[in-house]
């Protein structure tokens, strides 16, 4: 099994924009034989939306943009994060992902643990969802988690008892402050000795993307990694 962790700086609510990217990102994984590609949170709209969420907000089972993912994924596994809004109930709004694969979605997890404190608001513009679930791939049994998901131990912990192979998290992680010779963010070591805890202990293979680039004032911290158990 061949995995790429798309580190990318998508576009803040240029939905259009930032499907080409994920468009030219799958056709080159395909090219190198990659069997599952995840991009970070929020991929599709940026991670700063405030009340811009309702301009960005789709239905992944109906918008023809998501259908142009759909159809290009045949042949491989995708992993993204975008915007969703209910389909039950008109202006809520999750912050959410999906695993496609092949031109169907497997799967849509929308994030639990919502950040509302500093330079924070996703509880004040966002809905919250409701829980963990793991689900089949062509790769085994996996579970997705939104960055302050993952840092719940819990959250985890309930992938693992649902029999996890997989725990895929993908963030938007702000870096603070350098740290070694290889000028690494020292707030990345938090993720990695997360991820790292959660693969020895759940015997779960675990996969993290996190976004770069700059956005209204904030650097994310990029430092994906994948740990095996």
């Amino acid at each position: 099994m061949k995995v790429a962790l798309a580190q990318i700086a998508p576009s803040l609510g240029d939905v259009d924009r930032n499907l080409e990217t994920h468009l030219e990102f799958i056709d080159k994984a395909r090219r190198a034989k990659v069997d599952l590609l995840v991009f970070p949170e929020l991929s599709l709209t940026g991670y700063t939306l405030k009340d811009l969420a309702g301009d960005v907000a789709l239905d992944p089972a109906t918008d023809p943009r998501f259908k142009k993912i759909l159809d290009r994924s045949r042949g491989l596994s995708v992993v993204l994060g975008f915007m969703e809004e209910s389909a039950t109930a008109k202006g809520l709004f999750y912050n959410a992902a999906a695993f496609v694969s092949s031109g169907k979605i497997l799967h849509v997890h929308r994030k639990v643990f919502l950040p509302t404190n500093g330079l924070f608001e996703e509880a004040k513009f966002f809905a919250q969802g409701r829980d963990f679930r793991v689900f089949p791939t062509p790769f085994g049994r996996a579970g997705l988690l939104i960055c302050r998901d993952f840092l719940h131990y819990g959250a985890s912990y309930v992938l693992f008892t649902g029999g996890a192979d997989m725990i895929i998290a993908i963030s938007a992680a702000p870096g603070r402050g350098v740290a070694g010779a290889d000028d690494a963010f020292e707030t990345s070591r938090m993720w990695e000795l997360m991820g790292e805890a959660m693969s020895y202990f759940s015997t779960a293979f675990v996969l993290y993307t996190n976004r770069v680039g700059i956005e209204d004032g904030v650097s994310f911290a990029g430092g994906s990694f994948i740990y095996d158990p």
